[in-house]
């Protein structure tokens, strides 16, 4: 039977490299929701004001399902959009503070306005909430701030096992946003 995993959260919390670390562990597959995205020609354009590609996430859902439907073996899906496709078993959303988040987006010479728009998303917990409307008690939302990759490979393993749990509204970093209006 298959067991179909999304690791989602804001750019920059370590879902790609906490992936990668964890199918390694765990002897399975592997997607990468982006590169599904790209490689399929889900991407309708670029938006003008911000730069981001933008996908048919229906196309995308589609093609994640057909994925699941076709597999008997664990997969982990990844990147911050998997979220919005449907079919997970399990839905993990790695939180990181902004004040942690901020150096690891200006790595990557995001513009300033996109900067500021992840970290808002990150402080009102965007991909949450947007996970909960799909997914409600599937979801453990971990605080990854302080966790090295090896404990939070870990700690998704025993999620995925039923060992832990981590339910929506324990992580809260509006104190941060109240503080950055």
């Amino acid at each position: 039977m298959s067991e179909a995993i999304f690791i989602t959260g804001t750019p920059c919390t370590g879902k790609t490299t906490v992936s990668e670390v964890l199918s390694s562990k765990l002897n399975c597959k592997l997607i990468k929701i982006n590169d599904l995205a790209i490689e399929n020609d889900f991407v309708l354009g670029i938006d003008d004001e911000k730069g981001y590609k933008i996908i048919d996430i229906d196309a995308l859902n589609e093609k994640v399902s057909d994925i699941i439907s076709k597999s008997d073996e664990l997969i982990i899906f990844e990147g911050h959009l998997a979220h919005l496709c449907s079919g997970a078993d399990k839905v993990i959303v790695l939180r990181v503070h902004p004040n942690i988040l901020r150096p690891r987006l200006e790595s990557r010479d995001y513009a300033e306005s996109k900067i500021r728009e992840n970290l808002e998303a990150e402080a009102m917990g965007v991909c949450t909430a947007e996970a909960f409307d799909e997914y409600g008690d599937k979801i453990s939302e971990i605080d990854v701030s302080k966790l090295s990759i090896e404990e939070t490979v870990n700690i998704i393993s025993y999620v995925i096992e039923g060992k832990l749990n981590f339910p929506v509204g324990e992580v809260d970093f509006m104190d941060w946003l109240m503080s950055n209006l």
